[in-house]
């Protein structure tokens, strides 16, 4: 087997729930060595969220927690803040989703491994960010997709703004966070410099999807609000209904395609039409536009929309849930699907992109399974005896 891109490569995950774990899951399916701190006991909320299998844990840590290794240690103890001392000036990297202040205040912030471990690369995650006056303030997803502007452009406009039914800001911050990790990383390789701090904020994560609405606003004031199912500005490009009483999803705005969509759905007259010929024109007649398309879906079932569609050549697919996605052969053919052992089952948990033709990522365990599977092996390495695990576990600080 080709060594990943990561192989090692050491991080030290400190944090749970989604945003900090999900770069670290991202980072470890490539190769990287993810140790993840866990509290003693129960360890991270997320193994108890959702659907749970017969052991009390969640299908959704199978996913997050695949290739980790988990160890204890109590944060709020001097000596379990000690032995996590000792582990982070091993590592290449740290991921933490705390408060801004609190690795500070137990001594663990980045400022205190400058001459113990300058190669370290500190990534942090926050609502706000490490400054600004919002800094100190608890930051969940939800909040910081609405502070983001992005929760303002969802939904109806009649209706109040909606969310997406996933933790949406908390991946999208970790996919930053594992990006800002990678670039940091290559700047360390490639001049010999010290590590750095990559400070992401869930709420900037957000505010990156944003498009054009600055600038939009700024030269001309035009604020931008929810759509439906459209996109502001360009059409056509929306959700119909069909007979069959499924919906499909029609892209037609390029100029071209857009003549081919509208003579396959049997409109010769728009299609032709000078008036809407380029976008800035059917933007004037999106109306004209979607109540014929919405006539024409209508009228014959979805297979059969989706099928004249790709005879014409027109970029066109089903509304799919996740049961649609495992029965699809294309999802098949391009093994979105992991079926990996945990315990004595089987979970089924999603493929991570990208593709590397040459170095594939992989899961290659589900994670650990009880908490703390891995600390005597993984503090063993660090010089610590077996007496002195089991005076700190009896202490209750790991």
């Amino acid at each position: 087997m080709a060594t990943l891109p990561l192989s090692g490569i050491r991080v030290i995950e400190i944090g749970q729930l989604v945003a900090g774990p999900f770069c670290g899951t991202l980072l470890g399916y490539f190769g990287a060595e993810v140790i993840k701190v866990e509290p003693p006991g129960k360890g991270d909320p997320l193994r108890g969220w959702r659907a749970l299998d017969e052991t009390g844990t969640s299908y959704w840590w199978y996913s997050i927690a695949r290739n980790k290794k988990s160890v204890t240690a109590n944060l709020r103890s001097e000596e379990g803040r000690a032995v996590v001392k000792k582990l982070i000036q091993s590592a290449d990297v740290v991921i933490e989703n705390f408060r801004p202040g609190t690795m500070e205040k137990w001594g663990l912030g980045p400022d205190d491994f400058k001459e113990s471990n300058p190669g370290l690369v500190y990534t942090r995650i926050s609502g706000y960010g490490q400054t600004g006056p919002l800094a100190t303030r608890p930051g969940y997803a939800s909040v910081s997709e609405a502070f983001s502007g992005f929760r303002y452009v969802n939904g109806f406009p009649d209706r109040p703004p909606v969310r997406p039914n996933l933790s949406m800001g908390d991946s999208l911050a970790g996919l930053h966070a594992a990006f800002g990790t990678l670039l940091s990383l290559l700047h360390r390789a490639r001049n010999n410099e010290p590590g750095q701090v990559v400070d992401i904020a869930i709420y900037e994560s957000m505010y990156n999807l944003m498009e054009s609405v600055v600038p939009e606003y700024v030269a001309t004031g035009d604020i931008r609000g929810p759509s439906g199912s459209t996109i502001t500005g360009i059409v056509p490009t929306n959700t119909y209904l069909c007979s069959d009483n499924k919906y499909v999803v029609i892209g037609g705005n390029g100029d071209s395609i857009y003549k081919r969509l509208m003579h396959a759905a049997g409109y010769p007259e728009l299609a032709e039409d000078p008036r809407m010929a380029d976008n800035a024109g059917r933007v004037e007649y999106e109306q004209t536009i979607d109540h014929a398309l919405a006539a024409w879906t209508s009228s014959i079932s979805s297979v059969e929309v989706l099928r004249i569609l790709a005879e014409a050549d027109v970029p066109s697919g089903p509304m799919y849930s996740v049961e649609d996605m495992l029965e699809d052969p294309q999802y098949q053919a391009r093994g979105m699907f992991e079926e990996v052992p945990a315990g004595d089952k089987t979970v089924t948990i999603p493929a991570i992109m990208p593709r590397l033709n040459s170095t594939p990522g992989q899961t290659q365990w589900a994670g650990p399974g009880a908490v703390g599977d891995d600390t005597d092996a993984v503090y063993a390495e660090l010089g610590l005896s077996k007496d002195e695990l089991q005076s700190l576990r009896a202490n209750g600080d790991i």
